[in-house]
This record gives structure tokens, C-alpha cells and sequence, in this order.
């Protein structure tokens, strides 16, 4: 194998697993030690350079961050349920507890650059691009059917999960930057819209409709069954305050899930979630299906949706057909009847949740804006330009219904391309992104880290009493972390982005690195072939998805070669090394934003770093 190039910033990103995870790339390790270190807002601000929404995110963000987390990998020989650091929960707390952060955020822009950006909803990407775009002079404007700014998470993520009031907050920050915000204002041409001489158009109006179910007795019972979406809308709105005694809802995802707490909230005794796959096959988030399981909800699998039974326009119940998977002869899954006869639950109402889809008729089709299939439109996966060049997309609206923080990673890399292709640079050019490796280094055993890893396992979020949860749609049921368990769970993070940098002048091929490593990570030995290098570390380098560190040769002429799989990063190799050899690095990463913006909103709020 070949010396491996530290210099690329994705070796070290890739190490730095929950970070490499993020679709926005947080700096997850950073913020986190400032949460340990009670430096609330200075982590709050970390955060919202990347994901723009710290606490709505640290309440309803699908964490792909946690099931990457090292901490869950590390435990697996030693924990009963090995577990990954509450990433999320821990945003919340910076959120909560960062106090004023109002002069900590940029200033609007002294003067404005002539250029005018049109957003067509008021989601998460299409906030993300104003917040992004207004700092550097450009006049956004941002229209919305409705009447308040946050797209889907204003209106259809219930308020018990993520209190109105955080939503109002957090785009009031982006507004304060200069954006202006027409609600009220549906967009239903866009060639009418471009007529108007915007100089590019962004469109992030997500994923709007519902996905209906065309059964027996659909038509029939219609004023008792609904589309989840905008039945959670409605609730929203305030103008749905009740619901049968007894519910279904159709659907094993998220909104599923929001549906049928939703349920039990407005007066739904007997609420049940139904759903033709298995429970693990099921998309909802295991969080998601584990809080409404918690409220007393039961998950029914294997069951297919035959027909909504009705009596003169009242529905009176559902049948359903029982299956299970089987996998053909090329390996495709499929859903086969057991030939057990058809069930039937009875039922007041039933909410459908069986996946949304997108909607463009406002979007001529001579306009200049290419359709593919499922009428989606063509959009490049990296510069999010669309086939007429001033018009982009992003977030659900890109590429079909995914999740905020997803959006808010759209809305930054189309922000970068609204601004080259408003200053004639080539799009497809993509700014590299700010990295910084700095020595930890304070004394022969001290490190400006805590690199003794916490043993404790993962510390659960408290609920609201389940009378008190359970009597509002509006009533928060998580309370979040204090301070103190917050400082315990920060803990249990292994400073993954901490790295073990190797200088193979200094070694003298001691072996104290080796001996000491509780891992297991480090071996010296001849090169050769990774797959076959692999196999004879002193310990198998078994997963493939984490790379080697291997060294120039060292003056026996073997090579240091590492398994960043599972390195605790807590230094011991460093401590040990009687040459200097090992060094403890913070690596530090930040996206490139529009403008080149890279840190340019640091934890002080002045662009530096803590």
C-alpha cells in the first residue's frame, strides 16, 4: 500500500465518522466539548454555521450521525446494548441553554450587490440559501402559500415534538439578515415569475402531496379517511381539534408516526398503526416507532390494506390480508399471502401515510426546465442547477422526500452555485472546504482534551409525565438534558476528530505504541496488499468502509499501519512514544458557503475558532 495522503481533507473527515455522516457536515466532536464545557452559545453557533437550525434539529433531525458514531462500534465487546452519543439530544441543549446569541449573528449586508433571488417556499432549503445568500448583498425574497415561514416543519412535524416557538426563533435569525418574506403568496407560474426579471430562482418547495390509497369504499367513507399531511396540517392550523375514538393509520413512517401520536392526543383511545412490511423494514426512524410504542400505540406488520368497509357512508372498520416476505430466485423481496382469511379492525377514521409525493403544475413544461421520470425535474446532484440555468432545486423538491437536515445541506451547495453563476464562475467548480490540524499538545502527558473516555452508558431523555404528554397536542413531551446530564452524555464522546498523527522520521520502532494501544490498532509489519495487509494487523481490520493509515517506511524498512475502525483517540500512543512520534492533532472542518465563506461565523461569532 501507498503512504496514505493526510493532506486530502477527506481522510481525516471520513475518521471523524458522525461529521463525515451529517449531510451539512457538523462539526459534531468540536460542539460537543463546548456543551461539556458549559459554553452553550459558543456551540450553538458552531452548529449554526452548518445546519442553520440547532434546535429544531436537536428535536426532530433523523440523526445519521448516530447510527455512525464510533462509541456504538467501540462498545460492542463490552455493553449489553451497544449505543452511539445522543448527537441529537446534545444540540438541543445548546440550543436551549446558549441564552442571547442576537449580536453574536452577521449583520445584514452594508450594501447591496444589485442581484435578485427569488425562493419559492419557505422550507428548509429555501431558508438555508436566504441565510446564506443575504449576508453577501444579494436581495432575497422568499414567498409562501402560508402565512408562517418553516415549510413542512412548521406544518406538519406536531407541536408537541417541536414548539412553535423555536421554529418562530430560528427563522427570525435568518430574516434579521435581510431577506424579505411574502407569506400569503402562492407561486402558480413560473414563467410569470421569471417574466418578473429575477436573476436566478430558487425552488424548495418540497414534497407537498400526499400519497392516496384507491381502495373499496374509498369514495364511499371519504369524509372519514385522510391523507396524513394534511391532516397533520390541519392540526396544525387548529382546524382539526378531534378525531374518532378509534383510528388507523396506514404507513410505517415518520409521519405515520406523528400521525398516530397526534391521534392519541386529540381524543383517539384506540389508535393503531398498521403496515405491510415488517417492524425493521419499516422507514420510520427506531426512535420514532419506539416513542409511539411508549404511548401505548401497537404496531401491527404484515398486514395489506384490502378495503375500507362502510355502512351508507359510515366506515365501520378495515380488512386487511396477512403476509409475509419471501425473496425470489434473484433475491428480490416480495410480499406473499399466508392464506390465513382476510382481518378486519374496526375503526372511526383512518389517516393515510403511505408516502408523499411531488407536485409541479405550476411549472410550465415549455418553460425550459426538464422533466425525467416520476415527473421529477432534472436537477445535477452536485451543482443543483436545474436545465434552464438561472433556476435550481432543492431539498424535497430536488430529488423526492428526505429530511431537514438533508434540505439545509441542499440549500447551502445551491447557494454556492447561485453565487458563482451570478458572478460568471463556472458552476461545476466546487469550493473546497476549511481545514485546520493543530497539536493538543500541553506537556509531556497533558493534552487541551479530555481523553479519558467516559465508561457510562448512553443517559435517556426525560418525558413529561404521560397524563400531562398526553393531554395537548401542544404539550412538549421530551424535556431535553440538564446541565449535569448533558455534561455526563457529552462525555461519552470519543474526540474522534482528536487524530493520531504519525511522523515516521522520529520512530524508532519500539513497540510502546503497540503494547499500550487498548484497541489493538497499531502494527508494524512488512507491506503489501490491503485486502491481505488487512488480514495479519494485530488486529483484522475487518470493516472496509473505514480506511488504513499506513506510514512511509520506517528504518527497518516495515510500515505503521492503523485501524482507524475503532481508535479510542485517547492518546495513550502519544503519551507512551518516547520520540515525538505519535501526536495528538485537532483536525477541524468546515463546508466552503457562498461567497467562499468557509468560518467566516466562528463560535465568537468574528470567524475564529474556539
Amino acid at each position: 500500500m501507498q503512504a496514505t495522503d493526510t493532506k486530502n481533507p477527506a481522510y481525516y473527515h471520513k475518521v471523524v465518522d458522525c461529521q463525515w455522516a451529517c449531510p451539512a457536515h457538523t462539526p459534531v466532536p468540536e460542539y460537543l466539548r463546548l456543551i461539556a464545557q458549559g459554553r452553550y452559545a459558543d456551540s450553538y453557533m458552531i452548529n449554526w454555521v452548518s445546519n442553520v437550525f440547532p434546535g429544531i434539529l436537536g428535536r426532530t433531525c433523523d440523526r445519521p450521525c448516530e447510527p455512525a458514531c464510533r462509541r456504538g462500534r467501540v462498545e460492542e465487546a463490552n455493553a449489553a446494548k451497544p449505543e452511539p452519543v445522543a448527537i441529537c439530544r446534545l444540540k438541543r441543549v445548546a440550543a436551549d441553554l446558549k441564552g442571547d446569541v442576537a449580536a453574536r449573528m452577521p449583520q445584514p449586508a452594508a450594501q447591496p450587490n444589485g442581484k435578485r433571488v427569488a425562493c419559492i417556499g419557505a422550507g428548509p432549503a429555501s431558508l438555508t440559501v436566504a441565510r446564506d445568500l443575504a449576508p453577501l448583498g444579494y436581495a432575497v425574497t422568499v414567498f409562501d402559500a402560508e402565512a408562517k415561514a418553516g415549510g413542512f416543519m412548521h406544518q406538519q412535524i406536531p407541536r408537541f415534538r417541536l414548539p412553535e416557538s423555536v421554529i418562530d426563533e430560528e427563522t427570525g435569525y435568518i430574516f434579521a439578515l435581510g431577506p424579505q418574506f411574502k407569506p400569503g403568496q402562492r407561486i402558480d407560474s413560473l414563467r410569470a415569475l421569471l417574466d418578473e426579471g429575477w436573476d436566478a430562482v430558487f425552488v424548495g418547495s418540497g414534497a407537498p402531496r400526499g400519497r392516496d390509497l384507491e381502495l373499496p369504499g374509498r369514495q364511499e367513507a371519504a369524509a372519514h379517511i385522510h391523507i396524513g399531511i394534511d391532516w397533520l396540517a390541519s392540526v396544525s392550523f387548529g382546524h382539526v381539534t378531534s378525531i374518532g375514538k378509534r383510528v388507523i393509520v396506514l404507513g410505517g413512517g415518520n409521519t405515520a408516526m406523528d400521525c398516530c401520536r397526534s391521534a392519541r392526543r386529540l381524543g383517539g383511545e384506540d389508535v393503531k398503526v398498521i403496515v405491510r412490511s415488517g417492524f425493521d423494514e419499516m422507514k420510520a426512524s427506531p426512535w420514532e416507532k419506539e416513542d409511539a410504542q411508549h404511548e401505548g400505540i401497537p404496531i401491527i406488520n404484515m398486514h395489506v390494506p384490502k378495503a375500507f368497509v362502510h355502512e351508507g357512508g359510515r366506515l365501520t372498520g378495515m380488512s386487511f390480508e396477512i403476509v409475509r416476505a419471501e425473496r425470489d430466485a434473484k433475491g428480490r423481496r416480495q410480499l406473499v399471502p399466508t392464506g390465513e382469511p382476510e382481518v378486519f379492525f374496526e375503526c372511526d377514521e383512518v389517516l393515510i401515510a403511505v408516502g408523499q409525493e411531488n407536485a409541479f403544475p405550476w411549472i410550465e413544461r415549455d418553460v425550459g426546465v426538464a422533466f425525467g421520470e416520476w415527473g421529477m425535474p432534472v436537477v445535477d446532484p452536485s451543482t443543483f442547477q436545474s436545465s434552464l440555468p438561472r433556476v435550481f432545486f432543492g431539498g424535497d423538491a430536488a430529488f423526492g422526500p428526505k429530511n431537514i437536515i438533508t434540505a439545509v445541506a441542499h440549500g447551502h451547495e445551491a447557494a454556492v452555485s447561485i453565487d458563482r453563476y451570478l458572478n460568471d464562475r463556472p458552476v461545476s467548480e466546487r469550493p473546497p472546504p476549511f481545514t485546520n490540524l493543530v497539536s493538543e499538545k500541553m506537556g509531556i502527558h497533558e493534552w487541551a482534551y479530555d481523553n479519558d473516555p467516559s465508561n457510562d452508558q448512553r443517559y435517556k431523555v426525560p418525558w413529561a409525565q404521560a397524563e400531562q404528554a398526553l393531554s395537548s397536542i401542544r404539550v412538549e413531551v421530551e424535556l431535553g438534558f440538564d446541565a449535569r446530564t448533558a455534561f455526563k452524555e457529552a462525555s461519552r464522546c470519543l474526540n474522534c476528530d482528536v487524530q493520531t498523527v504519525f511522523s515516521a522520521n522520529l520512530c524508532i520502532e519500539c513497540d510502546a505504541c503497540v503494547d499500550i494501544c487498548p484497541m489493538d490498532c497499531i502494527t508494524f509489519t512488512g507491506n503489501g496488499d490491503e485486502a491481505e495487509l488487512r488480514g495479519r494487523l494485530s488486529a483484522p481490520a475487518l470493516n472496509l468502509t473505514q480506511d488504513l493509515l499506513v506510514s512511509p517506511p520506517v528504518q527497518t524498512g516495515r510500515v505503521m499501519v492503523k485501524d482507524e475502525d475503532v481508535c479510542l483517540h485517547c492518546g495513550l500512543c502519544a503519551e507512551r512514544c518516547p520520540t515525538g512520534a505519535w501526536d495528538m492533532q485537532r483536525w477541524f472542518l468546515s463546508m466552503t458557503k457562498a461567497g467562499g465563506a468557509s468560518h467566516t461565523i466562528g463560535a465568537n461569532g468574528k470567524g475564529a475558532r474556539p
